[in-house]
């Protein structure tokens, strides 16, 4: 069941929604007059999987729009055993992209630290079965696990860690669950001469009316540590006391 804030969202008045075939968008208004550039773009994505592919599971690409605006792509692809099967096939009726983008726009209109959504687009393949994209603005800046393998200064790193354990909590306290939060979506951007740390995949994400109760926040807390530890087991980058700091719970 979705979160009362979720369920009873209004749909924000700076989107709108265009069906062109099989493919039904949900755009930021401004982007209307680009749909047809957004819909090649996406179409070579699903077609295969483009040269130019980052992130989680080669799922997301850059591009730009005639106007010189950079978005970021990411297409919904599915993990474990079902990956293997179905790769990017969904089913049902309420298409996960568009939630998204009901969770994304209300987070960021609080001032959640998320990146800013731009809308989605599902292709319907038949009835209740899908492909969906979820569309950002593209951030400059690399995830956080890329990060901390990239730069060894102790100050550095630990900056970093403090600045992505305070992105968690503003977004527990504007009332975001981020139910896959790992260091593949932190994402590290310098803002002026300092950084930021913005929090993106917010596809499986719900928006409460309130800010997080503390299980929430230790459900992500765990997730998030999880996470680290898989990806780097020997704490080579990670040290007891590098994850000491992003424990929010």
């Amino acid at each position: 069941m979705r979160p009362q804030a979720q369920s009873e969202w209004k749909p924000d008045p700076s989107f709108t929604r265009l069906a062109l075939g099989r493919r039904v968008f949900v755009l930021r208004r401004d982007l209307l007059r680009h749909a047809a550039t957004i819909a090649t773009a996406l179409q070579s994505m699903s077609s295969a999987q483009p040269a130019d592919a980052m992130g989680n599971r080669g799922s997301g690409r850059r591009f730009k729009l005639d106007d010189g605006a950079e978005l970021f792509a990411r297409q919904a692809k599915r993990g474990g055993m079902a990956r293997l099967l179905l790769s990017d096939t969904f089913f049902g009726v309420s298409p996960r992209p568009f939630n998204e983008v009901i969770v994304a726009a209300e987070a960021f209109r609080r001032g959640a630290p998320v990146a800013e959504p731009m809308g989605a687009m599902v292709h319907w393949l038949a009835p209740a079965i899908y492909r969906g994209f979820f569309l950002s603005r593209a951030i400059a800046g690399m995830t956080l696990w890329e990060f901390v393998k990239t730069d060894d200064d102790p100050i550095v790193l630990k900056h970093i860690l403090m600045t992505a354990r305070a992105a968690i909590v503003t977004m527990h306290d504007k009332g975001l669950f981020h139910a896959d939060l790992n260091l593949h979506n932190l994402m590290v951007t310098q803002s002026g001469e300092s950084f930021k740390v913005v929090i993106v995949d917010l596809d499986k994400a719900r928006i409460f009316d309130s800010s997080l109760d503390p299980s929430r926040r230790r459900a992500n807390a765990r997730r998030l540590l999880r996470s680290a530890r898989k990806l780097d087991p020997q704490g080579r980058y990670l040290d007891a006391g590098a994850l000491s700091i992003l424990d929010v719970s």
